[in-house]
C-alpha cells in the first residue's frame, strides 16, 4: 500500500494518491490531470476511483477530466447531486482498491455533502482519514460555504459538531489525519502549517475538538468569520455543475497575440490584462489599466480575490517560459476565459509605439522621511489579523481581499502610500487603484516588514472588525 500527499503550496491544497495491488485512487485532484495519470502509468496501475470530499470552493477540482481520461468512477458522499455522472456513496459504504478499503463517512458541516474517507489497510486496521475541509490540522472547516441550500452557518456548524463527535472522535488515536488544506487557506480560520497529524494529537491540541457543548462549539467556529472571497461561490458551482475541458482551456489561453491584436481584444472584448512579471519589474513599466498579480506568489488565490468574475476575458503579460504555468494556475481557480498572451512581452509593446504606465515605488526609509515631512494618506492592504496585530496609527485599512467592494471609499484626488507586509500585495492593490482612476499612488517596497525597522510609530488593536 502507498499513500502520497501531493501538496500545492500556492493553493495550500493537498490531493492524495493511494495505491494497492495494481489499483489506485485519487482524492481531491487539482485541475491538471497529467500528474495523476503519469504517476499511475509509472507504477503500472489503473486509477479506479476519484474521491471528492465535497464541492470545493477555493479551487476547481480535476475530477471530471480525470474520470473522462481514465474511466475512473467519481465518488461523492450523500446529498451531492452534481450535474454529471458520479457514484453517490451511502454513509458507511466501502470501496476496495487492491487489498485495501475506503469507507465513506458522511460528515456534513463544512458543506452538506462533506464526506470523510477512512482508509482500512490489508490487515483490517483503520489507518488514515482523508477529511477534506471537515477537519484540518489545528482547525475545522468554515461552515458558511454551502451552495444555496437554505441552511445558516449556525445550522452547518451544528452539523459539523455532530459529525466530529459521532464519526471522527471515536476513531483510534493513531489514525493519521490527512486534510485538504494547510496554512494559508481561507477555508479555515487558523489552520496549522502541518499538513497531517495523528488524530490523538489533534484531540489534545485542536481547539475545536476540546470538550464543549454544541452551542459553545457553534459560537467558537462562527466567531470572527470574514466574508469568503467572491470566487469561492463560483468555484463551488463549477465543481457541482461541471466545466470546460482543461486541454481546450490550455490551448485557447496559450495563444501568442501581437501588440495590435492584443490591444484589439482588450477594446472589443473588454479583456482584463493581468501582468504576471515580478513586482520590481512591473512598477518600471506596464500597459495602462493592467493589474499586477505576480506568478511568483499566491497567484491563483489573489486573482480569485481581485477579479470578480471567473468568466472575465483575460489577456496575460508573462515571461514566455511561464505562459503555460499562468494559464494552468488561472484554470485551477476557474478562470478559463484566458484569450492569449502578449507575444514578445512589454518590449514588443514598446516597439509598436504603444503607451506605457509606471508606478512610483519607494523604500521604507524614504517613506519615513515623507511621513515626518507632510500629512500623508496611507493604505494598509494586509489581512485583518496582520493589521490588528500591529500597524501605523494613521493608516486606513483596505484589505486586498475586499478591495473591489471598498474602493469607492477612496477619493480619487489624493495621493496614497500603499503597503502590505513585503511588497507583493501592495503592488496588486496599487495597480487596481490606478486602473480605477486613482492615479497618485506610491508603493512602499519591502512593506511593513521594512517599515518596522524605521523609527515610525506603530500601534496595536485588541479587537478585530469583521468588515
Amino acid at each position: 500500500m502507498k499513500i502520497e500527499q501531493l501538496y500545492t503550496g500556492c493553493l495550500s491544497e493537498a490531493a492524495y494518491y493511494i495505491e494497492s495491488a495494481g489499483e489506485a485512487a485519487i482524492i481531491d485532484p487539482l485541475r491538471e490531470t497529467h500528474p495523476y495519470i503519469a504517476k499511475a502509468a509509472k507504477a503500472g496501475v489503473n486509477i479506479k476511483y476519484i474521491f471528492e470530499t465535497h464541492f470545493h470552493a477555493d479551487f476547481v477540482s480535476g475530477h471530471v477530466d480525470l474520470a473522462a481520461k481514465t474511466g475512473a468512477t467519481i465518488v461523492y458522499g450523500p446529498n451531492a447531486n452534481p450535474n454529471y455522472q458520479v457514484h453517490e456513496a451511502s454513509d458507511s459504504e466501502v470501496f476496495t482498491i487492491g487489498n485495501i478499503s475506503i469507507k465513506a463517512l458522511h460528515t456534513p458541516g463544512h458543506t452538506p455533502e462533506s464526506t470523510t474517507y477512512l482508509l482500512i489497510d490489508e490487515l483490517g486496521k483503520e489507518r488514515a482519514i482523508f477529511t477534506g475541509d471537515t477537519l484540518f490540522i489545528g482547525d475545522v472547516g468554515r461552515p458558511d460555504l454551502a451552495i444555496d441550500n437554505g441552511l445558516t452557518q449556525a445550522d452547518l456548524a451544528g452539523m459539523l459538531y455532530d459529525s466530529l463527535h459521532n464519526k471522527i472522535l471515536s476513531l483510534p488515536d493513531d489514525v493519521i489525519v490527512y486534510p485538504a488544506h494547510g496554512a494559508g487557506s481561507a477555508c479555515g480560520k487558523n489552520i496549522s502549517k502541518k499538513t497531517f497529524d495523528t488524530l490523538g494529537n489533534q484531540k489534545r491540541s485542536n481547539y475545536a475538538l476540546q470538550t464543549m457543548s454544541k452551542s459553545d462549539f457553534i459560537a467558537q467556529v462562527t466567531d470572527g468569520l470574514l466574508p469568503p472571497p467572491n470566487y469561492f461561490a463560483q468555484n463551488a458551482q463549477l465543481n457541482k455543475m461541471g466545466y470546460q475541458n482543461i486541454d481546450a482551456v490550455m490551448q485557447k489561453g496559450a495563444v501568442a497575440r501581437t501588440p495590435d491584436v492584443f490591444e484589439h481584444i482588450v477594446k472589443t472584448q473588454n479583456a482584463l490584462i493581468i501582468d504576471t512579471r515580478h513586482q520590481s519589474v512591473f512598477v518600471q513599466g506596464f500597459i495602462p489599466n493592467a493589474i499586477f498579480v505576480g506568478i511568483k506568489g499566491s497567484f491563483a488565490p489573489w486573482v480569485g480575490a481581485v477579479v470578480p468574475s471567473v468568466n472575465q476575458p483575460i489577456l496575460i503579460v508573462a515571461d514566455e517560459d511561464k505562459v503555460d504555468e499562468v494559464v494552468m494556475r488561472l484554470a485551477r481557480v476557474g478562470y478559463d476565459n484566458c484569450l492569449g498572451y502578449l507575444a514578445g512581452g512589454l518590449s514588443a509593446w514598446k516597439a509598436a509605439g504603444k503607451p506605457i504606465n509606471t508606478l512610483t515605488s519607494i523604500d521604507a526609509l524614504q517613506f519615513a522621511v515623507d511621513y515626518d515631512a507632510k500629512d500623508i494618506e496611507i493604505l494598509d492592504v494586509r489581512k485583518h489579523g496582520e493589521y490588528f496585530k500591529q500597524h501605523i496609527p494613521i493608516a486606513k485599512h483596505l484589505p486586498l481581499t475586499y478591495i473591489n467592494e471598498n474602493i469607492d471609499q477612496i477619493p480619487k484626488n489624493q495621493t496614497y502610500y500603499v503597503h502590505c507586509a513585503g511588497g507583493y500585495r501592495s503592488v496588486i492593490a496599487a495597480s487596481i487603484l490606478k486602473a480605477q482612476g486613482i492615479n497618485n499612488v506610491i508603493n512602499v517596497a519591502g512593506g511593513f516588514n521594512a517599515i518596522k525597522k524605521t523609527s515610525l510609530p506603530l500601534s496595536k488593536t485588541t479587537a478585530c472588525s469583521a468588515s
